[in-house]
């Protein structure tokens, strides 16, 4: 039987977790896998006919999508509405950026979270995650693309691992005229604060460094460089181009694996 998903949300802070794990008896799950990201959906399992995932890439604006889910507590709930935009990003609760998300105006309400989003042929595009309250029809679901990879990596390694440089940065502005200079789109990047006993440190980065690019790709702000830090970087050599006293340096990175 594949495995149920639901989002993170879903039975945060209980320790115990119902559901069928492999086979056909029902047991109690000590602990749910979980990974850093909110966008992460929980392996949970219940008994209800599976549906069909389908391809949230595939999904294009104005479609028609359904939402099911408990609203409210009203059981097996279902509204209709369009696909409004896609590859809209939200901030998770423990700060990292959730990319690829579905805005649609399906209303979503207190007990949809974790239900699917659904096409028009009855196949799963996505998993109700968000509402912006006081707002009319500005509802979001993670695709389900993003959500079956999140989920292989969770019954594979318990969890979703990434890379790390070991060092503390933030997004600052760069002057107008430097940043057309370097013919950057955006005018900001990456201050290093710290750079101590990781990899960047070991690369040569140092404090004051501004990142301008990370594997030959352009770094704006630290959700770029988490972006780009996925588990295929670790322990993989990697270009990182940095602005130093007015000299772009190009340094050597490899990042160490998220153990």
């Amino acid at each position: 039987m594949p495995p149920r998903l639901t989002t993170a949300r879903i039975g945060s802070g209980s320790a115990r977790h119902s559901g069928l794990v492999f086979g056909s008896r029902w047991r109690a799950a000590a602990h749910s896998a979980r990974c850093p990201p909110a966008e992460c959906p929980r392996a949970t399992t219940r008994r209800a006919s599976s549906r069909r995932f389908g391809a949230s890439a595939r999904l294009r604006v104005g479609q028609l999508v359904v939402a099911i889910g408990n609203p409210l507590g009203f059981q097996a709930t279902v509204t209709a509405g369009i696909v409004s935009a896609l590859g809209r990003t939200l901030r998770a609760p423990n700060g990292r950026l959730i990319e690829s998300v579905i805005q649609t105006d399906a209303p979503l309400n207190p007990g949809n979270s974790g239900g699917p989003l659904v096409d028009g042929r009855g196949e799963v595009v996505g998993v109700n995650t968000a509402m912006i309250g006081r707002a009319q029809g500005l509802c979001f679901a993670i695709g389900i693309d993003t959500a079956v990879d999140v989920t292989s990596r969770l019954m594979r390694d318990g969890r979703v691992r990434r890379a790390r440089l070991g060092l503390a940065g933030q997004t600052t502005q760069l002057d107008q005229r430097l940043a057309r200079r370097l013919g950057r789109v955006g005018e900001t990047a990456v201050l290093v604060m710290e750079a101590k006993g990781g990899a960047a440190e070991r690369g040569g980065l140092a404090q004051g460094d501004l990142i301008l690019e990370f594997d030959g790709r352009p770094v704006f702000t630290v959700d770029d460089l988490h972006r780009l830090l996925t588990d295929d970087a670790a322990g993989r050599d990697a270009e990182v181009k940095v602005l130093r006293q007015a000299r772009i340096e190009t340094l050597t990175v490899r990042p160490d694996p998220d153990v």
